[in-house]
């Protein structure tokens, strides 16, 4: 081209032109159907959206599925799994690459079903959730049964047909779709739902849940395959049996489920027993224990007449105790006077024993009386003594103030005559007596030299009265 024509060509900014090749690749393609495998799948981002490639020998193409529509999806996309999604072709100018927004994704034929299930069952299994340990027992008689299934299908009519036959109950129906994208998530929320029920609430609890479909394709029954049902049916406190699909039909719900039924028939017939069949057996066993009971009451009789054949008679079995009752009549008055001596001798020495003691009590008490008059008349001689001590010290006080001595301290002395008699007078010495004279210190022995001159005698004292008209005191040598 020449160059001329190349600067006529218009000028595009990349924003534009990532513009309109967008809208030509959707508007040339719009809505599509792309076979491929799945490749580069991480599970959600933390936006919640899916992003991986579809891929074939030859080519690559990006696929993103969004969050909302993730999560509706039946089949969901794994690793390696060959899918036929179906979408929106457009471009991400971003990378300046083209993609395909799924909206719906399916397994590539029965193969890749197959496929899908067992790796998912491989999954589940490797959880614990198929292992038989964790079953439950099925109630022999359950008063309400849940059943999950469509109200508008020929299965509920069958399931209540076949329990008013057998044995009538309360059923509950949670309506749900059988197949289809919200199928799956319906059904394990119907599941979920009978869970939560309270047991005293106004809508009973069931005691039986019943998961119930006709027969169909095998894609017609994945949403009974799918995780989300698989994980509601482990976790249900419920025992649940599940009845999809003819008896060649199988799901992901059978070996989690308590109890696989071949039809939603046979789930019923195994929700209740025959009634009239259980009436028969109640009638049977009443029957039975009648009989049982006649019979060991005819074999009681039979051992109580064999037994009293072999008793003795009346006279036998009584004879020998009349004897010894007669013998004990006999010896029983001289037992009586021989056991009132013995005890009339027990008495006496009973009483002698307690008249000693009381004669051992009471002199005990007279020497304590003894002991005590004892102890009180030493403290009186004590006593008496001590006053008897206190008199004679006082005596001896007073009559050394009285004594003569303490006059001959004060430089007097005491004359006696030769035989010792005190001279109160000079006229009652002679010339040449021999004198005695007592100082306070010692005596000495005189001769009286001369007679003694008179002088007049004083007048005499007062003397002191000691009471009315008693005497006073006397002499100190009187």
């Amino acid at each position: 081209m020449a160059e001329s024509a190349l600067n006529n060509v218009v000028e595009w900014t990349v924003s534009e032109l990532s513009a309109a090749l967008k809208r030509t690749v959707e508007d040339a393609y719009g809505y599509v159907r792309v076979r491929g495998e799945v490749s580069g799948f991480k599970g959600p981002s933390p936006s919640g959206h899916c992003y991986f490639r579809l891929k074939d020998d030859k080519a690559v193409l990006e696929a993103v599925i969004w969050k909302g529509t993730f999560a509706r999806m039946r089949v969901q996309p794994e690793e390696g799994l060959d899918v036929i999604a179906s979408g929106r072709l457009t471009t991400f100018p971003g990378s300046s690459k083209y993609q395909i927004v799924i909206d719906t994704l399916e397994a590539a034929g029965i193969g890749a079903l197959m496929k899908l299930l067992e790796e998912r069952k491989k999954k589940l299994a490797a959880e614990g959730l198929f292992d038989e340990a964790r079953k439950q027992l099925l109630p022999f008689l359950p008063e309400v049964i849940g059943v999950v299934t469509s109200p508008t299908g020929a299965v509920i009519r069958d399931i209540l047909h076949r329990l008013v036959d057998r044995f009538p109950r309360r059923v509950l129906v949670w309506p749900v779709r059988v197949q289809g994208e919200t199928s799956a998530i319906e059904v394990a929320r119907a599941i979920e739902g009978f869970n939560a029920l309270p047991a005293d609430g106004p809508l009973p609890r069931p005691d039986l849940i019943i998961v119930a479909r006709g027969g169909g394709s095998f894609e017609d029954l994945l949403s009974f395959s799918e995780e989300i049902v698989v994980r509601a049916a482990a976790a249900s406190m419920i025992s649940l049996i599940s009845a999809v699909g003819h008896e060649t039909d199988f799901t992901l719900l059978d070996f989690v489920a308590d109890w696989r039924a071949p039809t939603p028939t046979a789930a019923a017939e195994k929700a209740v027993p025959v009634r009239s069949e259980l009436m028969e057996s109640l009638a049977d066993l009443g029957l039975r224990k009648l009989a049982c009971w006649q019979r060991g009451l005819e074999q009681r009789r039979k051992e109580l007449r064999m037994l009293s054949r072999a008793l003795p008679a009346l006279n036998e079995l009584l004879s020998v105790p009349r004897q010894r009752l007669d013998a004990c009549a006999d010896r029983l008055p001289r037992a009586l006077i021989a056991n009132a001596q013995i005890h009339h001798r027990q008495l006496d020495r009973a009483a002698a024993r307690l008249s000693r003691r009381l004669l051992t009590q009471r002199i005990e008490r007279s020497r304590e009386q003894t002991s005590a008059f004892g102890a009180r008349a030493s403290r009186a001689m004590l006593t008496l003594l001590d006053q008897r001590g206190a008199r004679i010290e006082r005596a001896e006080r007073l009559l050394e103030a009285f004594s003569y001595r303490n006059v001959l301290e004060r430089g007097f002395a005491l004359v006696r005559d030769g035989e010792g008699h005190p001279l109160r007078r000079a006229a009652a010495v002679t010339s040449g007596a021999r004198l005695d004279i007592e100082f306070a210190d010692g005596r000495v022995g005189a001769v009286a030299a001369g007679e003694a001159k008179m002088r007049p005698a004083p007048a005499p004292r007062p003397r002191r009265r000691t009471g009315s008209g008693g005497e006073g005191q006397g002499s100190l040598f009187g």
